[in-house]
């Protein structure tokens, strides 16, 4: 076309990489399998057949779990609406910490010397357990959800707080100069120059961390932090599988319909489409959660008649 043959695959010839990029390529990989090799014995990898030998009893306790009994199902229901709404006020909490946090962590925004300690803070908070959190708090402010919240809030503001640095680190720097020029002061600055360009990403981490706030606030209760994760661990010291497997398939079920709500929530916000969708599924999770708590308030009987 236009007198241009087109070039085939066999006239394309790709340049070989330089020597230093096949250097540090070689470094790369290197280091990976070194560290493999390091950590194999250490983590019991030469014992990964053993999975195998063992799947006869790993079958007996699934088949345990796969008869579940609802006999409470009352208590676990209250207790997962404890757990859901541990993980709201967490997120909320961690958000509130994580984005100052994450601005002053941001390479590009804060000198090093105020950058350095307050890294350091968060490295601190996000590489210590909420179990290990949760502990503390119960010990402050007794048994019961706050501590879980309190946990989740901390652990999850450090994690926040280092992909919100990421992502300001990563904007393009001529928004920002150009409202510098204006005459901005550093506060106007971040809020027209740089909010703009990070609250997607900011929003679509944000949710990924309510989701997993609501996996974590399931196992909180083991030290007494509220939650669903009470049941779990008395069931499971009884040895009443079939109660841990009715807890399972509940705990499934919650997290699978809040990964949906955050799937459209997220389409709603960042993408602008699916509102529609995202009213109709948000509007049948008010009334799921408003018919729950009338039958848990007793308003609603659903028992069935006994005979």
């Amino acid at each position: 076309m236009n007198g241009l043959s087109p070039l085939s695959a066999e006239a394309v010839t790709l340049p070989p990489p330089d020597l230093t990029r096949r250097f540090y390529g070689l470094i790369v990989w290197g280091g990976l399998g070194a560290l493999l090799v390091w950590s194999f014995l250490p983590a019991e990898m030469h014992r990964f057949p053993e999975l195998w030998a063992g799947a006869a009893n790993m079958a007996e306790v699934m088949g345990e779990f796969s008869n579940p009994n609802f006999r409470y199902w009352r208590d676990y229901t209250e207790l997962l609406l404890e757990t859901v709404q541990m993980a709201v006020w967490g997120t909320v909490l961690s958000i509130a910490l994580g984005v100052p946090f994450g601005l002053l962590s941001s390479a590009n925004l804060t000198p090093s010397w105020l950058r350095f300690p307050i890294r350091r803070l968060m490295d601190a908070a996000r590489s210590i357990n909420e179990l290990v959190f949760a502990l503390i708090f119960v010990s402050a402010v007794g048994l019961g959800p706050l501590a879980g919240v309190l946990a989740l809030g901390v652990h999850t503001a450090g994690v926040l707080a280092k992909l919100y640095s990421e992502a300001v680190e990563a904007i393009d720097p001529r928004p920002v100069e150009g409202i510098r020029a204006t005459g901005a002061s550093g506060l106007q600055e971040i809020v027209f120059g740089v909010i703009p360009q990070v609250l997607p990403l900011w929003i679509s981490i944000s949710l990924y961390r309510f989701e997993s706030n609501v996996r974590s606030a399931t196992v909180l209760g083991f030290v007494g932090a509220g939650g669903i994760g009470v049941a779990v661990y008395d069931t499971m010291r009884s040895f009443d599988f079939g109660a841990v497997g009715a807890i399972l398939l509940m705990i499934i079920v919650v997290v699978s319909v809040v990964d949906i709500f955050s799937q459209y929530l997220r389409k709603v916000v960042i993408d602008g489409e699916q509102q529609r969708s995202f009213v109709v599924y948000l509007t049948g999770c008010v009334l799921l959660v408003l018919f729950v708590e009338l039958v848990l308030a007793g308003i609603i009987v659903i028992d069935p008649p006994k005979s």
